[in-house]
């Protein structure tokens, strides 16, 4: 796959703005840019060093589109590796089409989703991870995503691979050695140290696989639905989640017909709370459809809250629910403890020894419960050096990778050939390499930078 021409797209937002970046990249970008550049001390852009700014206008055929500021980044030091162009201009939505459409009348086309960073990949200036973290971290929406994709775009999930790769590649090498002197009945590789080396990759593959649990959520955020019946404060504690009236408040029953979402930031950790119909047997055609689509948000969240109040308990509810959904975590609170006596209070421990009290109107036991949601996630790594995963292509590669290396295990002590313990070690070795892009298909690429916002 080569790509030695040159492409141009908008670098920042569509729509109006203060400022707007233009990118240039390949070959003739200098040159391109410099066809409709007028700088203000009379500058020739190709003839000034890499990494500059410089302040001028464009101009087409005399007539001056706008003030810019151009930034010249000569390859390979630039982000794709090839001589890249910026143009900083102002948001206007007219002027970022003249110019784009000034450029693209000089050998130049407009760039696919994704393509710079792709030609970054492919010229060496990052591997397929870092590349795929590029869009992660314009995505990352909390502090937990931000660090685990900054942590993978620096190299530090890629490293990890790459080193177990060119170890194992280095026995492989000593095994594929063996075959061609098998009538000699010699071996080269080492089968104690070859034994060690499979242990330490499995449970270094074991570990970046368990992480994927922690890492999707971050990535994702966390599903957590409250459920519970009628006028139990559903939708307070929302509002009063958010700090702001995002769902209806009513004291008539079957207020919310309509799931009501919004997410919040704990310790970095995003959580999307759904608000959802109450449970209940009804004839209202319309409050049966919410009732219907509260069942499916529950079968879609990780975590569940069941909130009931003082005067509406009904353990039987709790307990279709537990029966239900005996995977999914559930965290059982009683809301309007206000009203509650610590005689009633001491009864429902007594029945729930897990119970939370709370008052979502007067936001009392708050701080509690988020200390709770916060401890149902186990976010001990993300405040060590562990790497977490978070991409599910890499967590399907690492689990195919584990998979191979098993083989290779149960071959070697069932005291299989070389030549079918090699076929299972180059398997390993694929699926390793599928990770970092040491292995790659036209699809693979095509697949995953489409999911790029054109620009980056």
């Amino acid at each position: 796959m080569l790509y030695n021409d040159n492409i141009v797209a908008l670098a920042t937002p569509s729509g109006t703005g203060a400022i707007a970046v233009i990118r240039i990249s390949g070959p003739d970008a200098i040159s391109i840019a410099d066809t409709h550049f007028q700088s203000v001390r009379g500058k020739k852009l190709s003839n000034q060093k890499s990494h500059t700014i410089h302040l001028g206008h464009i101009v087409d055929n005399g007539k001056i589109l706008d003030e810019v500021l151009i930034s010249i980044f000569k390859g390979p030091n630039s982000y794709t590796g090839e001589n890249v162009v910026e143009i900083s201009c102002h948001g206007s939505p007219y002027i970022q089409q003249q110019i784009i459409q000034l450029i693209l009348k000089k050998d130049c086309r407009t760039a696919s989703a994704g393509e710079f960073t792709l030609r970054a990949f492919l010229n060496g200036k990052m591997d397929l991870s870092q590349a795929e973290a590029v869009a992660d971290l314009i995505a990352s929406d909390s502090e937990a995503a931000h660090d685990i994709a900054m942590q993978q775009m620096r190299g530090g999930f890629s490293n990890e691979i790459q080193k177990l790769r060119e170890e194992l590649l280095n026995f492989a090498s000593l095994i594929e050695l063996e075959l061609d002197f098998s009538q000699e009945d010699v071996e080269f590789a080492d089968r104690t140290q070859f034994n060690a080396l499979l242990n330490r990759i499995s449970e270094v593959l074991k570990k970046l696989i368990d992480s994927f649990a922690l890492g999707n959520v971050i990535k994702h955020g966390i599903p957590v639905a409250i459920v519970g019946q009628p006028n139990v404060g559903k939708s307070t504690l929302l509002n009063a989640l958010l700090n702001e009236e995002r769902a209806i408040v009513s004291d008539i029953a079957g207020t919310t017909r309509d799931t009501v979402e919004d997410h919040i930031s704990l310790n970095g950790i995003n959580f999307r709370f759904i608000d959802t119909a109450g449970i209940r047997e009804t004839e209202d055609v319309v409050e049966k459809i919410g009732i219907e689509r509260t069942f499916d948000k529950i079968e879609k969240a990780r975590l569940i809250i069941f909130l009931f109040d003082r005067m509406d308990f009904d353990r039987s509810e709790l307990e279709k629910i537990k029966n239900k959904y005996p995977n999914k975590q559930l965290l059982v609170i009683c809301n309007k403890v206000d009203l509650l006596s610590n005689q009633q209070k001491e009864q429902l421990k007594i029945e729930i020894p897990d119970l939370m009290f709370l008052s979502a109107k007067h936001q009392s036991g708050m701080d509690e419960l988020q200390s709770k949601l916060l401890s149902l996630v186990d976010s001990g790594a993300l405040s060590g050096d562990s790497t977490i995963i978070s991409n599910s292509r890499h967590y399907d590669a690492l689990l195919k990778a584990l998979e191979e290396i098993q083989k290779v295990k149960e071959g070697m002590d069932a005291g299989l050939a070389s030549d079918l313990v090699a076929i299972d070690i180059k398997q390993a070795l694929f699926h390793l390499g599928e990770i970092t892009g040491s292995v790659t298909t036209d699809d693979l690429l095509g697949n995953i930078f489409s999911n790029f916002c054109i620009g980056k």
